[in-house]
């Protein structure tokens, strides 16, 4: 079956960076665009970043332009999230999946930014 492993998360200052990595299993990575979306606390799921098959096109949600950078590597099936400038709006849980909504997403990691 399909499942997401994500990690990386933790408590960090504003402005610092993390870098969360999605180990995957269970289906074809490297057919998919795959999808950083994540929750943030009383809020719903929010698509923060998509890239390509390939990993040569990338899309970014305004929120997190210029900040968040999301590559991919097929061989491992893994997908990363470098996250720089952090700041406390980006303290949220984080899910990688291969649907836009999240759905079938897996526990996520969270991360939380004090200000």
């Amino acid at each position: 079956q399909v499942q997401y492993v994500e990690s990386g998360g933790g408590l960090v200052q504003s402005g610092g960076s993390l870098r969360l990595s999605c180990a995957t299993s269970g289906f074809a990575f490297d057919i998919y665009w795959m999808n950083w979306v994540r929750q943030r606390p009383g809020r719903g799921i929010e698509l923060i970043s998509r890239i390509s098959t390939s990993g040569d096109v990338t899309t970014y949600a305004d929120s997190v332009k210029g900040r968040f950078t999301i590559s991919r590597d097929n061989a491992k099936k893994m997908l990363y999230l470098q996250m720089n400038s952090l700041k406390p709006e980006d303290t949220a849980r984080y899910f990688c999946t291969y649907t836009t909504d999240g759905s079938g997403r897996g526990q996520g990691t969270q991360v939380t930014v004090s200000s």
